[in-house]
Parts: C-alpha cells; sequence; structure tokens
C-alpha cells in the first residue's frame, strides 16, 4: 500500500488591499459625482441671480447709447425719478459725450437686511475721442424688477 499525502491547501492570499482599493475607489468616484452636482447647483443658482442685473444695465445702456432718453428714464429707480424730471435727465444725457460702444466686465448682488442691490462694472468706449473709461452702475431691485439707481 502506497501511502498518498493530503493535498492541504497553501495560505489564502491576502486580499485585504485590493478591497481597501475598491472601497476608496468607490468613495472617491461618489466624492466625484458629488461635487459635479453641487458644482452645477451653485452655477445655476449664480446665473440665474446675476442675469436679470447684467439684462436691465444692458437695456439701460441700450437706451443711453441709442439716445432714446424716455426708455432709460423709465428704467430708473424711484428715487432718482422722484428727484429728477425726465426733461432734466435727457438734457444732462444729451451734454454727455456718446459712447459708442460697451462692455460689462463684471456684476455683483448683495442682499443686506432684505434689500438686494447689484453693481454692474461697465468698460465703455467715448464716441468722439476713443477714450475707454470704468464705470460702475448701481442697481436696486423694486417692486421685482431691477432698476438703474445712480
Amino acid at each position: 500500500m502506497t501511502y498518498e499525502p493530503t493535498m492541504v491547501p497553501g495560505p489564502r492570499p491576502n486580499r485585504t488591499l485590493r478591497t481597501v482599493l475598491i472601497v476608496v475607489g468607490a468613495l472617491l468616484a461618489m466624492c466625484c459625482v458629488i461635487g459635479t452636482c453641487v458644482g452645477l447647483w451653485l452655477y445655476r443658482s449664480v446665473k440665474d441671480t446675476v442675469e436679470p442685473v447684467r439684462g436691465a444695465a444692458t437695456a439701460y445702456l441700450d437706451d443711453v447709447q441709442a439716445g432714446n432718453y424716455a426708455g432709460a428714464y423709465g428704467r430708473l429707480c424711484d428715487r432718482v425719478r422722484d428727484t429728477m424730471p425726465q426733461e432734466d435727465f435727457a438734457r444732462i444725457q444729451s451734454a454727455q459725450l456718446t459712447i459708442s460702444s460697451y462692455e460689462i466686465t463684471g456684476v455683483n448682488v448683495n442682499n443686506y437686511n432684505g434689500r438686494v442691490t447689484g453693481t454692474v462694472q461697465v468698460e465703455a468706449v467715448q464716441a468722439a475721442t476713443g477714450a475707454r473709461f470704468t464705470q460702475g452702475v448701481a442697481l436696486v431691485k423694486e417692486d421685482g424688477e431691477w432698476r438703474v439707481c445712480q
């Protein structure tokens, strides 16, 4: 009779490293997905806040650039319209040098104790001289609309 040794299984391979790498990879993928979702939400909320301010400033500047002073006057806040008649506004605007082009370089929106304000930075070019200048346009939110309030 021959003796056959029984096969003893070898030591089990250590799979701890593989398990740790899988868990770390899954957590990293989950963090990337969550970070992307939060980033998209933040971008959309900021865009939804800033775009109306930019639109109101653009409409006002387009009216002033086109010489539509009545339209620009209608885009002013109540405080400015209460202190300045439309004729004075038109006279002051027509006496200033006209702008040939402008570019909005920055928009800032603030909410301080429920009073929502905005500031738009505009870089403009004077038509007569070609000189470039930067000006801030202040806006306030009145009755759900953004109005220029300088």
